[in-house]
């Protein structure tokens, strides 16, 4: 799907033809559409299909009038579990003369209020319009970090009581988005700084500042997923060592009680033989054996009380 947009004062509201169109913002668009976007604006074609690649990094790349900005985005799918549902995707910013060019195979959030036209009115410039959207992508990226440290305290709590393997692959799933979302943003910064020292940017003299406060969010980011991920990665270290521990006592305590149990079952595979043995013809000699075991092993328990192997 294809949406033209034109400048109205500070705003964006909806073009009625391409050729007043400041913005054109291709959504998921098809083989055909591409093809056509190509040929009409001469650009190459992998300007288009490497944002199809989920897996594409941030970048800033000129060709010839053409400039290319590849964002990383963060991604949240409801119907995924935890941490799996958050994820980050490529989103292509396209420059060239008089207008701009959005591409999106796979985000529907990011762009939203601007194309329902309930952005806050700024003044619009291919930078500051560019600019806007990077501000969006790092204050998006901050609320994804919240959301998962939410998360991942409520995980946590839920360990406190019962720690299943459930529990645990949540963790797990936790851990893998903040990775992800590591390594965009820290791509991110890469892009957005080539971008200030660029002359395109420096074009505009009002986008200096607000360059400035995009690189701080996104460096905040950074900061969070990396505080939050070393706080995950403690908490995964020390349930490991939980779960070992758990399984050290359970061990013990098995091996306690076959060893306390071996000693009345020595006694009794020996005076079960079948050969003459000591005291059988004694009318008394199976209460005194029964005895002489069970003596033994209260000893045992004792001693392994003592020595807290219990």
């Amino acid at each position: 799907m294809i949406q033209y947009f034109k400048v109205a004062g500070q705003e964006l509201v909806p073009a009625s033809s391409l050729a007043e169109a400041f913005w054109v913002h291709f959504d998921a668009p098809d083989a055909e559409e591409i093809d056509s976007a190509v040929a009409r604006y001469g650009l190459p074609q992998d300007f288009f299909t490497d944002l199809q690649d989920v897996d594409k990094p941030s970048r800033l790349e000129v060709k010839g009038a053409a400039r290319l900005i590849i964002l990383r985005v963060p991604l949240y799918s409801s119907h995924k579990a935890d941490g799996a549902s958050f994820s980050s995707v490529p989103l292509g910013i396209i420059v060239i003369p008089n207008q701009l060019i959005t591409v999106s195979f796979y985000d529907k959030e990011i762009l939203a209020q601007l194309l329902e036209g309930k952005h806050r009115p700024f003044n619009i410039t291919q930078q500051s319009f560019t600019l806007t959207i990077a501000l969006r992508i790092s204050i998006y990226y901050l609320k994804y970090l919240k959301e998962i440290n939410r998360r991942t305290q409520n995980i946590e709590n839920e360990l406190h009581e019962s720690m299943r393997n459930k529990e645990l692959i949540r963790m797990l799933n936790m851990d893998k988005a903040l990775v992800y979302f590591d390594t965009a943003l820290k791509s991110n910064q890469l892009t957005l700084e080539s971008m200030q020292s660029s002359s395109w940017l420096q074009a505009d003299p009002d986008s200096a500042d607000l360059i400035e406060d995009v690189i701080i969010n996104n460096k905040q980011g950074i900061e969070m997923a990396d505080i939050s991920s070393n706080i995950l990665s403690g908490m995964m270290d020390a349930l490991a060592s939980i779960i070992s521990n758990n399984l050290n006592v359970v061990m013990k305590f098995l091996t306690s009680v076959t060893i306390i149990l071996a000693v009345p079952t020595l006694i009794a595979s020996i005076y079960g033989m079948n050969v003459r043995l000591p005291l059988q013809g004694h009318p008394y000699a199976f209460w005194g054996f029964m005895g002489i075991s069970v003596g033994l092993s209260l000893i045992l328990v004792f001693i392994f009380i003592r020595k807290k192997y219990f």
